[in-house]
């Protein structure tokens, strides 16, 4: 069996060929195109000239190399108006074996360059407009990394649709990625007022920042405060001095990856499993889930501890200030207030042994 087992697994690998980003601009390639196009013709001009004996002129019998140069054009684009056609045996067999291979990739290489250079740029253009100009309620993640993967692929695990979400990034390798994960793309700086206003960021839902440079970020929040003063804004910073300049520019949610490993870490040291359920809670793939709602109109009057979706509730905010389960103001619930709470994650538990 162990001799088998490993023939079995070559069975069902499926190769994944390496993919890198093309350095030559358009021109280049469309003259490379043509460059090979106009050999494959010059190979065909060279046979028929050595082979024109075999070809026939109804004009005036005789075959010179302009005669030469013409058939094979027409011959090529398969217009054929059949002033000069092959006669002999090897002509035709020329015709057959050389030439109609060459014409058919002559025509492959012509219509391939029109599709991509004008008709599938052309569609994925108009396309690409028509759904900008739609845009509005969608999720802006402006920096690509590590964190703004994650948190794009942590947005769709929890539901979002990916064409609700915006990347933008200035890495072509990123921006295929999260192409490739059905989302909206755009590469561009994130910090330019244009790149910004073309995806709408007045319109949006939320913004997610993440440059990998505290200074890069902030910079980005500033823009996007700038044009949009009530869009919420979350965005990473790896140091804590400059979480405040941060909020200072106007990001609504600072979050430092360096203070959050710290807080699972001195969880672990006083629990066994504090850090593990920090994690469950901050994971859509966790047995439950921290959210955020806005308070639900047969929740108002009612406690925090009576929530209808039977949710833990932990915390509202009121007038953007926020109460503990614990205090007055979270035991009679009014409009207007948003409740954060731990729910049952039952697609989770049914996939966790013993629930």
């Amino acid at each position: 069996m162990s001799d088998r087992r490993p023939s079995k697994l070559k069975l069902h690998h499926r190769f994944q060929p390496l993919k890198r980003a093309s350095k030559w601009p358009v021109w280049a390639d469309v003259l490379a195109r043509l460059s090979l196009a106009f050999a494959l013709i010059g190979i065909v001009v060279l046979v028929h000239w050595i082979d024109r004996a075999g070809l026939k002129d109804n004009h005036d019998g005789h075959i010179s190399f302009l005669d030469v140069v013409y058939f094979t054009m027409i011959s090529v684009t398969t217009t054929g108006f059949g002033d000069i056609h092959p006669v002999s045996d090897r002509s035709r067999l020329i015709e057959a074996v050389i030439v109609t291979p060459i014409r058919i990739a002559v025509l492959f290489i012509f219509v391939g360059t029109a599709y991509n250079f004008v008709l599938k740029r052309t569609w994925e253009k108009w396309r690409m407009a028509r759904i900008q100009a739609k845009l509005t309620d969608h999720i802006v993640v402006l920096g690509f990394g590590v964190s703004g993967s994650e948190a794009v692929k942590e947005l769709i695990a929890r539901g979002t649709d990916p064409s609700c979400i915006v990347v933008i990034d200035q890495s072509p390798t990123r921006i295929a990625e999260a192409e490739a994960m059905g989302c909206n793309v755009l590469q561009g700086d994130a910090s330019n007022d244009d790149t910004l206003i073309d995806v709408h960021i007045a319109r949006a839902q939320s913004v997610l920042v993440s440059a990998g440079r505290d200074d890069t970020s902030i910079l980005m929040v500033l823009t996007v405060r700038h044009l949009s003063p009530k869009v919420p804004i979350s965005v990473v910073i790896r140091a804590q001095d400059n979480e405040l300049l941060a909020r200072q520019a106007g990001a609504n949610n600072v979050i430092n990856p360096v203070s959050f490993t710290g807080l699972l870490l001195a969880g672990s040291a006083q629990g066994a499993h504090v850090a593990d359920y920090m994690a469950d809670l901050a994971s859509i793939g966790g047995r439950v889930q921290l959210r955020e709602r806005p308070v639900a109109a047969a929740e108002i009057g009612r406690s925090i501890d009576q929530l209808a979706s039977e949710g833990r509730g932990l915390r509202i905010y009121r007038g953007g200030k926020p109460f503990g389960f614990w205090e007055p103001e979270a035991q009679s619930l009014a409009a207007g207030d948003l409740i954060v709470e731990v729910v049952r994650c039952e697609e989770c538990e049914a996939s966790v042994p013993g629930g």
